[in-house]
């Protein structure tokens, strides 16, 4: 479970129990657990034996629905392209309207107006067993500005037995008046020993690698290390280390530009930070050099990592971004 890799976190939800709050407002870095933090509270809080430990029992009716994805009192609101790729279970109504539209549309992005209505439908019918109605929120910085303001209404005259988990990477961009609305807790980066123990836990090889790589999240480097990003990624780290300008372009489709944008731009903020201080952040080499050209490359870096969801060509684009590296 999460709550051992952010025990402080989760002892702070749980000290929230005895007055709890009907929104809170988890935030952090991406990848430090804060949506697995959310979701086991969640299940903590339908859990049908609750007072009787500080986890979820995992075996009630309670806690077997929730894990199951259809917990009647629970509900998440995400958008649709987060749910795709997190492979949430549709709903019926979702399938049928995929089925009956002409034209296969693009998920969308953002968490939509239509969702917050049917949110605040959902917590304003009576608990179907008799406890809370739980929803969590994310990413909640995700949400349109009518969606925004239509939450605002819902959170400033809470349902009786509401509680709201919103989920955030960013909070700065939630409305003001939504985060004052919400008490807040932040989830930090875990200590490095225990965060690379958990990753070795889970059966990852060179944790300490990724983890220094994911910038210290758990969670991204485990998401690193096992999917198929992370095989671009190693590509592109042996080709940094080897020093092949050639090697270092070499894509094999849309789906490697990312990736290799993601490397360059954090080998850039590596090599920016040793000629500034000395250290690295993302366990690059501390290899040295002009510290203002490496950062002006970290981020066009982070420009091109928006443009290659574009339709481009691969080989053209990656040749373009090696070829823009300041010389060591």
């Amino acid at each position: 479970m999460i709550s051992k890799l952010q025990n402080i976190t989760w002892s702070q939800l749980v000290g929230k129990l005895d007055r709890l709050p009907h929104a809170l407002l988890l935030h952090g870095a991406p990848g430090v657990g804060k949506l697995a933090l959310a979701e086991q509270f969640a299940q903590f809080l339908l859990c049908e034996k609750r007072g009787q430990g500080a986890m979820p029992c995992g075996t009630c009716e309670g806690c077997r629905w929730f894990l199951a994805g259809n917990h009647p009192d629970a509900r998440i609101v995400e958008p649709a392209a987060v749910a795709l790729a997190l492979a949430r279970p549709r709903s019926a109504t979702e399938e049928g309207e995929e089925e009956s539209s002409s034209e296969k549309k693009k998920p969308s992005i953002e968490i939509r107006i239509d969702e917050v209505r049917a949110l605040a439908g959902f917590v304003n019918v009576k608990s179907h067993r008799g406890s809370l109605r739980v929803a969590i929120i994310h990413p909640a910085e995700d949400i349109t500005i009518q969606a925004a303001n239509a939450l605002l209404k819902t959170l400033e005259e809470p349902p009786p037995g509401a509680v709201f988990l919103l989920v955030s990477h960013r909070p700065a961009r939630l409305l003001p008046t939504i985060r004052s609305r919400c008490v807040p807790v932040p989830v930090p980066l875990p200590e490095p020993k225990a965060a690379a123990a958990w990753l070795a836990a889970q059966e990852v090889r060179a944790p300490e690698r990724w983890l220094a790589f994911a910038g210290g999240a758990p969670l991204r480097a485990l998401d690193y290390a096992t999917g198929q990003r992370g095989q671009a990624i190693e590509r592109v780290l042996r080709a940094i280390a080897s020093g092949d300008r050639n090697a270092l372009a070499e894509v094999k489709g849309r789906d490697d530009l990312e990736p290799l944008a993601e490397v360059l731009q954090k080998m850039a903020l590596d090599r920016a930070f040793a000629a500034l201080s000395g250290r690295t952040k993302y366990g690059g080499s501390a290899v040295t050099g002009d510290a203002r050209a490496w950062l002006a490359y970290a981020r066009a870096m982070g420009r091109n990592r928006v443009l290659t969801s574009h339709p481009l060509n691969p080989k053209l684009f990656a040749d373009e971004m090696v070829a823009g590296m300041p010389p060591k």
